[in-house]
């Protein structure tokens, strides 16, 4: 499945850091951040967490809250978010289910072995609840740049 702006955004609940729930209906009336990423404290998912952390101020200024999914337990989401001191909500999608619902879990290739995983992937709701932006094999550097400017056009 491939999601296009102006498509509506596929609902969920899921558990997320600290033994909560995120239902993301519930979000409607504020813009959201949703960006898929692989693996907690690994290197590239580590930069990109923190980049957002630091531009948090920001894209709360634009009316946007930023969260995270990555098929981690919510045991390794709260050691991750401690260790750097990350601010917004990480969603643990361990069965996999909204990785689908987005088109973030794909094949994959390394050192040509080939396996299933998560593509580095960033959504742009809007507050009603419709997909305004959409960056799929996210390369790190400018990224969440990239992504603000979008969230403060909305």
């Amino acid at each position: 499945m491939s999601l296009e702006p102006g498509d509506p955004a596929p609902n969920f609940t899921a558990a997320t850091d600290g033994g909560g729930t995120l239902t993301l209906a519930k979000l409607k009336g504020k813009a959201v951040i949703l960006y898929f990423y692989p693996k907690d404290d690994t290197t590239g998912c580590t930069k990109e967490a923190c980049g957002f952390r630091d531009s948090l101020a920001a894209f709360r200024r634009a009316g946007a809250e930023v969260i995270g999914v990555s098929r981690d337990s919510v045991k390794s989401h709260d050691k991750f978010k401690a260790k750097y001191e990350l601010p917004f909500t990480l969603v643990s999608d361990e069965d996999g289910a909204i990785c689908e619902a987005y088109g973030t879990w794909v094949e994959k290739s390394m050192y040509g072995r080939k396996y299933m995983g998560i593509e580095r992937a960033t959504f742009l709701i809007d507050a009603k609840g419709r997909i305004r932006g959409v960056w799929r094999k996210v390369k790190i550097p400018g990224h969440v740049e990239e992504v603000l400017a979008a969230a403060k056009e909305l």
